[in-house]
């Protein structure tokens, strides 16, 4: 190929259309711009389509997430119940009403659970990117790892920012995830299934303005439920309408390789074997809830299997490579600047291919047949293993942002280099 790098570029999107489907970030419906709802920005006590009331959808949204019920809120105005001249249209979606009152309100809501949309809802792809995975395997603290990568390194890479979509995420990233695990070393509780967790909301939005800003939503479902099917059917649209999957896959669900490293890092052999659902369980439950309808059930959804805690391979390598070699790419960061490194990626790709097809290939079955666009990733969102809940040092994330990155190549935000 030559002393030049070669840059690969995704396939051409199709024509831009006037307008695109739009998918809530808080609750994963999808619905049509023409089906949004706004609310007023004033009331009025002698007019009752005015008046402070309960918004239901909203307080029953809030409810299952454990949130307090909020009153008196401004009504509900429907485009359909404003004059065509009275709506204001921005890039061909409605943006805003003129109410009877002559008042401008440009807070835009999702029709089902009236949360505030993103103010580029409709205009561009409401591409989501979701976690999933089995308990114990460390969605939140990967999901806090990644967005304090995301936000200190990868958006300057790739000439963006990595921002919340509010001021209350902000600070409750900050303080329920961030500053316990990076400022104080302590680990994160798992996440409760009574206790669901609502999604936080982050954009990472490219400076150069013809690309559109992509909303990460990290559905942090507790593990639980994601083999537990009436649990799943709640939050299944989530994984449904996402335009990417980052699936997460502890190597202590791997039956074949449980007992070597915990006998390799000193445990008794069988200790806390029963907590973990194998990896197919997850993806055979998934495959009831939504796959099963897909077109030749599979979906095409891309998505990344990331192995995580990839610090503990540490005592599987050998100079044999039997699991995994002495020299192997898992254990050694990179970095992916302004493209798409396809050269590391094949790299590590084909190793935990490899890797998971020896340790558990009904797994690795069970995902070519349901899954028509995978790759394969290992990552550590603490740098090393914990001792009794406790980091032993500073936080050194391995490879976090890569599975992300290579979904935004996916998504065409980005583009792909070879270096040989």
């Amino acid at each position: 190929m030559g002393i030049f790098d070669v840059f690969r570029k995704k396939p051409q999107a199709a024509e831009r259309p006037l307008f695109y489907d739009i998918v809530c970030p808080y609750c994963f419906s999808k619905f049509s711009p023409d089906e949004v709802v706004f609310r007023a920005t004033h009331h009025r006590e002698d007019d009752e389509d005015y008046a402070l009331s309960e918004d239901e959808p909203l307080n029953k949204y809030r409810e299952r997430f454990g949130l307090d019920t909020v009153y008196d809120m401004e009504a509900i105005l429907y485009p359909q119940d404003v004059p065509e001249e009275h709506r204001i249209y921005t890039d061909h979606v409605v943006t805003g009403l003129n109410d009877r009152y002559g008042m401008i309100t440009r807070r835009r809501l999702c029709p089902h659970c009236h949360n505030e949309l993103p103010v580029t809802a409709g205009k561009v792809p409401s591409n989501i990117i979701s976690i999933i995975g089995a308990s114990q395997v460390g969605k939140s603290v990967y999901m806090t790892s990644l967005i304090h990568t995301l936000q200190n390194t990868t958006a300057e890479n790739f000439d963006a920012a990595c921002m919340p979509l509010n001021a209350e995420i902000s600070r409750k990233f900050r303080t329920l995830y961030e500053e316990p695990l990076f400022e104080r070393g302590d680990l994160l509780a798992s996440t409760q299934k009574e206790r669901m967790q609502e999604p936080f909301i982050f954009q990472f939005v490219f400076k150069d303005e013809s690309k559109p800003p992509l909303t990460l939503v990290f559905f942090d479902v507790a593990g639980e439920g994601m083999v537990d099917q009436d649990y799943l059917g709640l939050q299944g649209q989530h994984i449904k309408n996402s335009s990417g999957l980052l699936f997460m896959v502890d190597p202590l669900q791997i039956r074949s390789i449980r007992e070597k490293i915990h006998i390799n890092m000193g445990d008794k052999p069988g200790e806390f074997v029963s907590q973990y659902d194998e990896p197919r369980d997850v993806v055979l439950t998934m495959f009831g809830d939504f796959i099963a309808y897909e077109d030749k059930g599979k979906t095409d959804i891309p998505t990344a299997v990331v192995l995580t805690k990839s610090d503990m391979l540490h005592s599987l390598k050998d100079e044999d490579g039997e699991y995994i070699k002495s020299n192997s790419n898992i254990f050694n960061n990179v970095v992916h600047r302004k493209n798409f490194n396809i050269d590391e990626f094949q790299n590590i790709d084909g190793e935990i291919r490899r890797f998971i097809e020896k340790v558990d290939r009904p797994f690795k079955g069970t995902m070519d047949v349901y899954f028509k666009n995978t790759a394969y990733f290992a990552v550590s969102a603490l740098g090393s293993n914990p001792v009794d809940q406790k980091l032993q040092g500073v936080v050194s994330p391995i490879r976090v942002d890569e599975p992300f990155i290579w979904l935004l190549y996916q998504l065409n935000y980005i583009e792909g280099r070879e270096t040989h």
